[in-house]
């Protein structure tokens, strides 16, 4: 018997394997559409973002250093997610204390290139891996929602959800803002609808439609 799992279990676990690989992959989906649709298509959607090239940069600096920042001064004692767009960071996540909650956003504000932080973080329990699995997935479906929405450009706006808790970000107007945040509040399991956005007026809007248009052309 044990001669025989031996046998059947690398062909077993290959399928098994497969699919956890996927689900670990998942996660990081923009880095999957990279290499699914090509260096030229995503030279597209970072040319239709709304940010300048140099503030999408300084987006992705500011979040490594965030992350590897704030572990090393709470270690395991506090779960603390990071996002920033347009140098305007987003602290969502549970902490212990209040005292934390201010050092954390101590932490980050010191971070170069940083404008401003939205703390978020709840006096709470690390939340679980249910929850955590069930915030992607919510996630994933407002993305979606967005793609499928008349009006709403969908890489304009970046979705961040924690415990349920959908939080948006982006450069938009206020017919934009307002058309997400009802979009978003349809989706089933959504519990609550924050925005984070910075808002913009419908000429500064035509002329970044006008630039990025003529950048994606290129």
């Amino acid at each position: 018997m044990i001669d025989w799992a031996r046998r059947t279990w690398p062909r077993a676990s290959r399928p098994l394997a497969t699919v956890l690989l996927c689900g670990v992959v998942a996660t990081g989906l923009q880095g999957c559409i990279e290499m699914a649709i090509g260096t030229a298509v995503m030279g597209t959607i970072a040319a239709t973002d709304r940010r300048t090239l140099g503030a999408q940069t300084e987006d992705k600096a500011i979040a490594v250093k965030a992350e590897t920042r704030l572990p090393q001064v709470f270690g395991d004692s506090a779960h603390i997610n990071i996002a920033s767009f347009n140098r305007r960071v987003l602290l969502t996540g549970e902490v212990r204390d209040e005292r934390t909650k201010a050092e954390a956003e101590r932490e980050v504000t010191a971070i170069q290139a940083v404008k401003s932080v939205v703390n978020e973080l709840v006096i709470a329990a690390p939340s679980s891996f249910g929850d955590r699995a069930n915030d992607i997935l919510l996630t994933s479906k407002v993305k979606a929602s967005f793609v499928d929405t008349k009006d709403l450009y969908a890489n304009s706006i970046k979705v961040v959800t924690e415990r349920s808790v959908v939080y948006l970000m982006g450069r938009v107007t206020q017919r934009e803002g307002n058309l997400a945040t009802e979009v978003a509040r349809g989706v089933n399991g959504v519990r609550k609808v924050v925005k984070v956005f910075e808002l913009i007026d419908d000429e500064e809007l035509r002329q970044l439609t006008n630039t990025t248009g003529t950048a994606a052309e290129k």
